[in-house]
């Protein structure tokens, strides 16, 4: 069978060509797995390849275009045409692709769904071939002719404000609220624009024009450095453009910050699921090893923390970092490729960050622009995740803290566009866009809590009454230490066992053991034994492994400090004869030869630790005090 159609795959280490009505990807290394599948019902005329998406297009004598996935999973089918379609061509930056037929050529997004279709006087089109800034189309006509076309009426929408691109170098801008309309004209043709966090920025093919949603008169405009820009990026501080060779990162008054850089980086092939950017922070998922993350400081374009990158065990598809907040406390959320939602902090200083599943099967995410509320598709279901922070302070009521709505009115493989304010907008498999609303409270309890308005904002959840609020007020709580305000909102939801420790940890004597029974309560057990080792506190130390059963860990340590090794070994003893067992440990063994243990003795000197610890901490306090009256 003739092969009609050939393309390269991504990594330019797989070929994918025709057969008939089969579809085959041939990798170029000897012995490796070929991939083929029956694509359509007649013979199949011409593919495509993105290299930014990863997504395949065929076209066929059965009328029909495919969207299909590298794995050969068929991704969108379109209606059966009136003729064989006989071209089909993705944009560069893999967000549009272009079909022609006989008489007929149609504008269609990545997810299969028609923007446009024309009916020039063409015969059928067999070539499709875009301009390098994915503005333009060439096609090669079967009368003889090359139809040209250009790409307009593309949308950009933010709270009030509507812009539309209506010629190649005229926008126009409505406020809704009051019908002002502006128009903005421009020197060259407009190639990529984005609207967010009240700014319009848009890139010709010279230049940069940052407009500002109060006065659209007066942009500030600066040449580009290179290329074509092929991405922009914003956050409240500054906005990201990406050209064919590097990374800038601006402010909106337009001064020049930084631009990242890493070993390999290919920035032809970044889209809006694998760089993600905040006022602090630049996160960008490697291509060459799709498990890594690379983080840079958004000031200086430096690597963040001590220069590690964050490696997941499997590829990861989508990231996205969260807006608000101190730097310290920046969390990046992650879809990988078995479709679990993960988070995990930004900040890496030796330690390794451990990275926490927020749920499976999610298909898209978004952050809130405002607060770091979360929200994404989760299979049928619609998720907001208010307080994502929450798996790191107390995981069982993390289902208390999220929202969920049935989301099959979305259809199929339905995409968050924005999360802007309390609005969420969803865009549908066949185009349309879906606006949902959520509670505005939670964005309220945010910021009563990120300015220390604890009191107004127990009073917001007694005036609300939802247990989500509740049991959200409840961790963040915890995470700042208010262990008064986490008891309140700990009995709203009736965590009885909590807030019967909540109260054990107010009566602790010394500021050192609350500490570490705050980080306890969280789970954070080696943090909480470190505080109290620093504090000379060992007795305490131990105790709290013995707590845990951590026997191991307690003999070790009452044996580095030479200290309570007995109450170990009592403690260890009183468990096995609970259980009607023998010791099997030999360190254990070891240590109890020749050792008679004495409660009394033991008593004694856990009520003298106790009693030093009392002393220590009036103490402190007094010479806090002398402190500050001389």
């Amino acid at each position: 069978t003739p092969v009609y159609s050939v393309a390269w795959g991504p990594d330019s280490e797989k070929v994918l060509f025709t057969a008939g009505k089969q579809l085959i990807i041939k990798p170029l290394q000897p012995n490796a797995k070929v991939l083929q599948w029956k694509a359509h019902d007649g013979i199949i005329l011409k593919v495509d390849w993105n290299s930014v998406n990863d997504l395949i297009l065929s076209a066929g004598e059965d009328c029909k275009y495919k969207v299909w996935d590298s794995y050969g999973r068929m991704l969108y089918n379109s209606q059966p045409h009136e003729h064989p379609i006989t071209s089909v061509a993705w944009a560069p930056d893999g967000e549009l692709f272009a079909v022609g037929s006989f008489h007929t050529l149609r504008l269609c997004d990545k997810t299969g769904w028609s923007y446009a279709l024309e009916k020039p006087n063409t015969g059928s089109i067999f070539n499709i071939a875009w301009s390098i800034d994915g503005t333009q189309i060439a096609g090669a006509c079967g009368n003889g002719h090359v139809v040209f076309a250009h790409v307009v009426e593309q949308h950009w929408e933010w709270k009030n404000f509507q812009v539309t691109l209506t010629k190649r170098r005229t926008m126009q801008v409505r406020n809704v609220l009051n019908d002002a309309v502006d128009l903005l004209e421009f020197r060259d043709r407009v190639i990529k624009a984005s609207l967010n966090y009240a700014h319009l920025v848009v890139s010709t093919s010279l230049q940069c024009y940052v407009f500002s949603t109060k006065n659209w008169n007066t942009p500030i405009i600066f040449d580009l450095k290179e290329g074509t820009v092929s991405l922009i990026l914003q956050a409240e501080r500054h906005f990201l453009l990406v050209d064919g060779s590097s990374i800038y990162l601006y402010s909106y008054e337009g001064r020049f910050i930084s631009s990242p850089k890493f070993p390999g980086m290919r920035t032809d092939i970044l889209n809006a699921q694998t760089v993600s950017l905040s006022n602090d922070t630049i996160a960008i998922r490697d291509k060459a090893d799709e498990k890594i993350i690379f983080l840079f400081e958004a000031s200086t374009g430096k690597p963040l923390g001590d220069g590690k990158f964050l490696s997941h065990k499997i590829e990861i598809l989508e990231i996205a970092l969260d807006q608000k907040g101190l730097t310290n406390d920046r969390k990046i959320a992650f879809i990988d490729k078995n479709r679990d939602l993960c988070i995990t902090s930004v900040k890496r200083f030796g330690k390794e960050e451990q990275i926490i599943k927020l749920g499976t099967m999610v298909h898209t995410l978004a952050w809130n622009d405002t607060c770091n509320i979360l929200c994404g598709l989760q299979d049928t279901r619609f998720i907001v995740w208010y307080y994502p922070n929450t798996v790191y302070v107390d995981r069982d009521i993390l289902p208390k803290t999220l929202y969920e709505r049935d989301a099959s009115e979305f259809s199929k493989n339905p995409h968050i566009m924005s999360f802007v304010g309390n609005q969420v907008t969803i865009r549908r498999a066949d185009g349309s866009l879906v606006h949902i609303s959520i509670s505005p409270y939670p964005a309220i309890l945010h910021e009563y809590v990120s300015s220390s308005k604890w009191e107004d904002a127990v009073r917001l959840c007694r005036f609300v009454k939802e247990q989500t609020m509740w049991a959200c007020l409840a961790a963040m709580a915890v995470a700042n230490r208010d262990m008064t305000t986490a008891e309140i909102a700990y009995a709203a939801i009736g965590e009885i066992d909590k807030v019967q420790y909540i109260n054990s940890i107010k009566n602790l004597p010394s500021k050192e053991s609350k500490m570490a029974h705050i980080l306890l309560f969280s789970g954070n057990i080696q943090e909480a034994e470190i505080v109290l080792l620093q504090a000379g506190l060992v007795y305490q130390a131990i105790q709290i492994n013995i707590n845990l059963y951590n026997w191991e860990r307690a003999l070790e340590l009452a044996v580095k400090y030479k200290t309570h090794v007995d109450t170990v070994l009592a403690y260890r003893q009183k468990f096995l004869e609970t259980f009607g067992k023998q010791e099997t440990n030999k360190r254990f063994l070891h240590y109890a030869e020749g050792l008679q243990i004495d409660w009394e003795k033991i008593k004694a000197k856990i009520k003298m630790e106790i009693t030093k610890e009392q002393e220590q901490s009036s103490n402190s306090q007094s010479s806090k005090n002398m402190g500050l009256k001389l």
